[in-house]
């Protein structure tokens, strides 16, 4: 698969008012990522980081700016880019592996060939047996992995992931960190992670972007100087504390700052 840079320039959305002025969701908002990168987006809840994530996948129009898949924009036009969202929405009356090949089969690609990918992959996915079980039959993590491979196998290059773990336990989540990392280098997507966690965060992203509260703009970056191959004990480290203090400090400024003018 041929990877691609994505490209996020001068983003600005504003939902109408019924009577009354619009509400500014998004402000300015610049972002790029290069092939295979992950990086994180963590900000206050309703600050308009769903929002984007709408904008990119061509599912909202903004008002202005661009919106660009190696060099060719995608604004307005779904399909381009994969969307896992915070549930894994896997339907009850499909088995897992008429779930994780729904995305193949709507798009009219052959059905046969997209079972025999997800059958060689089910064991990556810890799914190994469950092919036939429905989702009901399947543990949280289970769900996630299922819906992480039916994402997998749409087969784009750029997957936005809008916290897809925020609702497991935290044994099965730091897990579930550790197996999302080896699978992102395995495939080799870049991978956008909206999150409220900086330990998940700084733990799985090449750069966390911090957004501010709405109007969301970018209100800093912190580059990510930790060993791409990583294990659970670079959480224990001085550098994964000081990477995490630096998320923090960002997503305390405006508090900060509403504080000293108080």
């Amino acid at each position: 698969m041929a990877q691609a840079r994505l490209d996020i320039a001068n983003l600005r959305v504003t939902y109408a008012g019924n009577g009354q002025a619009g509400v500014t969701a998004i402000e300015k908002v610049d972002l790029t990522l290069e092939p295979n990168d992950f990086v994180s987006l963590i900000g206050p809840s309703g600050c308009g980081k769903s929002t984007l994530f709408n904008v990119i996948a061509g599912l909202q129009i903004p008002e202005s700016g661009a919106v660009a898949l190696d060099g060719g924009s995608i604004v307005g036009r779904p399909g381009c880019v994969a969307y896992m969202m915070q549930r894994d929405l896997l339907l009850p009356w499909r088995t897992v592996l008429e779930n994780v090949t729904l995305g193949p089969e709507l798009a009219g690609q052959p059905l046969a060939r997209a079972r025999d990918t997800a059958m060689t992959l089910l064991h990556r996915f810890g799914l190994e047996g469950f092919e036939n079980a429905y989702p009901a039959a399947l543990s949280g993590g289970m769900r996630q992995r299922a819906a992480l491979l039916r994402t997998i196998l749409c087969e784009r290059s750029v997957i936005l992931l809008d916290e897809p773990l925020g609702a497991l336990d935290a044994l099965t989540r730091a897990s579930m960190h550790e197996w999302l990392l080896g699978i992102q280098r395995e495939f080799q997507r870049t991978m956008i992670l909206i999150t409220h966690d900086p330990d998940e965060a700084v733990y799985l992203s090449d750069r966390v972007y911090v957004a501010s509260p709405r109007p969301m703009r970018i209100a800093g970056i912190v580059p990510i100087e930790l060993p791409r191959d990583r294990g659970r004990d670079v959480t224990l480290t001085p550098e994964f504390a000081e990477h995490k203090r630096q998320v923090l400090a960002l997503l305390h400024a405006p508090e900060r700052a509403r504080s000293a003018a108080a």
